[in-house]
């Protein structure tokens, strides 16, 4: 049975917050889960490897290889047959491992609303500050040109 899109879009969110959550701040949350979450097994990895980071000239331009970027990725399943996923920019297997459980464990419906909860929603107001605040560092900094027009000019 294929899943909805709404339900396909909300673990792409669940997901993409996961990924950039901070590391540390990860570990700590996943550390207050300890001996309450069913186990998971290891499908895949964690694998250190390398992607091409592609770019484009002016956002619309010819496609261009930028340069490579290390990633992780791991794959695990529940005893009760969700699979969890997770790729991640850097080196850290261990982030790249409690990413790809807490993905299994969202896909569990008894542990979505925790994973939302406990997880996603801190990752996504996280990213939201930082955003605002270098929104904010760049509008300090930004520097408004005007033209005045002298009256002698044609």
């Amino acid at each position: 049975m294929q899943p909805d899109i709404p339900d396909i879009r909300a673990r792409q969110r669940s997901m993409a917050a996961l990924a950039r959550m901070d590391g540390p701040a990860l570990a700590e949350r996943y550390r207050l889960l300890a001996g309450e979450v069913p186990a998971a097994q290891p499908v895949r990895g964690p694998e250190v490897g390398l992607v091409m980071v592609r770019g484009r000239a002016g956002g619309g331009g010819a496609p261009f290889n930028l340069g490579e970027a290390s990633v992780v990725r791991a794959t695990v399943t529940l005893a009760t047959g969700e699979v969890g996923h997770a790729v991640i920019l850097g080196r850290d297997a261990d982030k790249a491992r409690m990413a790809a459980h807490l993905d299994a464990l969202w896909q569990h419906g008894d542990w979505r609303e925790r994973v939302e909860r406990d997880f996603v929603a801190p990752a996504l107001a996280a990213h939201a500050d930082a955003d605002r605040a270098r929104a904010e560092e760049t509008e300090a900094t930004r520097v408004d040109f005007f033209t005045l027009v002298r009256g002698d000019n044609p």
